[in-house]
């Protein structure tokens, strides 16, 4: 409770000090004054003070006056008072502490106030000038030279190195808050990336689910209006499948948005797994039912895949097969995985026509497709390569890190 009361009123002097700099100054130099007075009046044991009241309380006076401009002029400053200093103690005044206090403070402003150069420059003439005054002054005529010299001497030099210290710690304190500001921005600015990434992660996850899934449903609707009549057995079944793909982009789609309204609360429903490459039946089955006939083979021993390998390895296969659905003019597509290594490398093509010349192929998408898939094997320190087949189609292949080299950033759904 005190230390805070104490901090109260220091943070108040404090702010009163900024507002009203010169009111301080005026204290200040009358504190010195008054002490400069007082160290006038001090003699040694059985000595009589100069018959000088009136000259020293003149110079005294400004000595004191001058300081009133050492926010502005340090130099100058020090310069009246250090010549109205070596006076005083010239005449045969007793040289002090208090006698000494106003070019003490002359001192403290300009090592505070001024660079090392300057502070040389003007310091150390300043302190050899009152070491020469005390060493033939009257006063201490009975006193041995080294102790009229090395008293001065140390007293001048502590507010040198005072003021110097202020001043490096002013520097510290404000390479600290310009530092503390930097890292502000810094952490500002990083958190304005990692939102950024997160809205493309939700853009590209929300495009998979729902394109694929519309796509499907599309292809499945036209394909049964086209054989309402003339088929209608299958007809049913396509209608069949077209309510489970309904249904699968919705349950895909409620578990996105039930990520995004996850809180962190352990109490908060669990989470449907990510899909990944188990899931595959269950896209040749919705593809074939919307008149695409989609082969899968796979090479090499499989190897068990991180969830984000996973979840990119079939979100990639989910996408190319969509582009076919909705792009290409094919009735069958080829899905290759092939285990080789620590990787796992993924093709999947369509029997397109050829593309003409200058054009991009059949089953090109037009939209986002191509690009998400390449962002999400990026995102995992893969590769992919998307373009029309010289023998027609057209062709995606991606090579995958079995254990990402990069960030899971799309290990969730």
């Amino acid at each position: 409770m005190t230390t805070s009361q104490e901090r109260r009123y220091a943070d108040r002097l404090e702010g009163f000090a900024a507002r009203h700099p010169f009111v301080i100054d005026l204290v200040v130099v009358a504190a010195l004054m008054g002490s400069a007075t007082l160290g006038s009046l001090l003699t040694l044991p059985g000595a009589e003070p100069p018959d000088q009241d009136r000259t020293s309380a003149v110079l005294l006076g400004i000595s004191c006056l001058a300081l009133l401009k050492h926010r502005t002029h340090p130099r100058v400053a020090l310069v009246v008072t250090a010549v109205c200093t070596v006076a005083v103690v010239a005449v045969g005044y007793l040289v002090t502490p208090l006698l000494l206090a106003p070019i003490m403070a002359a001192l403290f402003w300009l090592s505070n106030h001024t660079d090392r150069k300057t502070t040389r420059a003007y310091g150390i003439p300043t302190v050899v000038a009152l070491m020469l005054a005390a060493a033939f002054s009257d006063s201490m005529d009975h006193i041995s030279l080294l102790l009229r010299t090395i008293g001065p001497f140390f007293w001048l030099m502590l507010p040198l190195a005072a003021g110097k210290m202020t001043q490096l710690r002013r520097a510290y304190l404000s390479s600290m808050r310009a530092r503390a500001e930097h890292a502000e921005r810094t952490r500002e600015e990083e958190a304005r990336l990692r939102v950024t990434e997160e809205r493309m992660r939700i853009a590209r996850e929300l495009h998979d689910v729902v394109a694929h899934h519309l796509a499907l449903a599309n292809a499945q609707a036209g394909t049964a209006a086209h054989l309402a009549l003339s088929s209608p057995e299958q007809t049913r079944k396509i209608l069949t499948d077209l309510t489970g793909t309904t249904s699968s982009a919705l349950r895909e789609l409620k578990a996105t948005l039930g990520l995004l309204r996850q809180n962190g609360d352990p109490d908060s429903a669990p989470l449907e797994p990510s899909p990944g490459l188990t899931r595959l039946p269950e896209l040749v089955s919705a593809c074939a039912s919307a008149g695409v006939t989609v082969t899968v083979t796979t090479e090499g021993e499989p190897r068990p895949l991180s969830p984000g390998v996973d979840l990119t390895a079939f979100r990639i296969v989910q996408e190319a097969l969509t582009n076919v659905t909705k792009h290409a003019t094919a009735e069958a597509a080829h899905v290759r995985l092939a285990y080789s290594g620590t990787r796992l490398m993924i093709t999947v093509t369509n029997d397109g026509p050829r593309a003409a010349p200058g054009g991009t192929g059949a089953g090109h998408p037009q939209g986002f497709g191509v690009m998400g898939m390449r962002e999400r094997a990026h995102s995992i320190g893969g590769e992919l390569n998307a373009g029309p087949r010289p023998e027609g189609g057209f062709e995606v292949a991606t090579t995958l890190p079995l254990q990402p080299h990069a960030t899971e950033a799309d290990a969730e759904p």
